[in-house]
């Protein structure tokens, strides 16, 4: 009796099981060695990996990292939509001010559970005002802005972790003085 030959589906499965972990091997070297975009070719399979822009962080939403897998023909992803947005947010943090955070911990934006926050999108800020609360091994540190204008934008979400150099709000200077 002959052994049996694996069946299409089989191989195929074995092999898109290969590809896909060679795919996560590559994007995790991505990471280990801060990569913001990676080609890889052998053979027929050209593949490249491409993160969101660094200026993409200040958007809330989170995207993956663009694949492209080409076996011959090439193909593109098709765009996300948060790409333009990411895109024109960015743009716009340009003429900000950020206070970004000075140390790990977690955001609060008010200083109880149930109070009003401290500041809110449009409010006006003056130099030392407190923004938030981040909490720190069990420590409340009071962040406060250091510069007087417009909140336009508040990047971190209440009882979130922030890390270092995070920024957290983004203010328009005051044209008044």
């Amino acid at each position: 009796m002959k052994p049996k030959k694996p069946s299409k589906a089989g191989a195929n499965s074995e092999f898109a099981s290969e590809e896909i972990q060679h795919i996560e091997h590559l994007l995790n070297f991505m990471t280990e060695h801060n990569l913001e975009e990676f080609e890889y070719s052998r053979g027929d399979l050209k593949i490249r990996l491409k993160k969101p822009s660094a200026n993409a962080a200040f958007s809330r939403q989170i995207a993956a990292p663009e694949i492209i897998i080409a076996g011959g023909a090439q193909t593109q992803a098709a765009p996300t939509p948060a790409a333009p947005a990411a895109a024109m947010e960015a743009r716009s943090t340009e003429d900000l001010h950020l206070v970004k955070s000075p140390i790990v911990g977690t955001y609060y934006e008010s200083p109880s559970p149930g109070s009003e926050a401290f500041v809110k999108v449009g409010g006006y800020v003056e130099t030392g005002q407190t923004l938030c609360i981040v909490e720190a091994m069990k420590l409340m540190n009071e962040i406060e802005s250091d510069m007087s204008g417009e909140v336009l934008r508040i990047f971190a979400e209440n009882g979130q972790p922030v890390e270092y150099g995070q920024p957290l709000f983004g203010i328009r200077p005051s044209r008044k003085k």
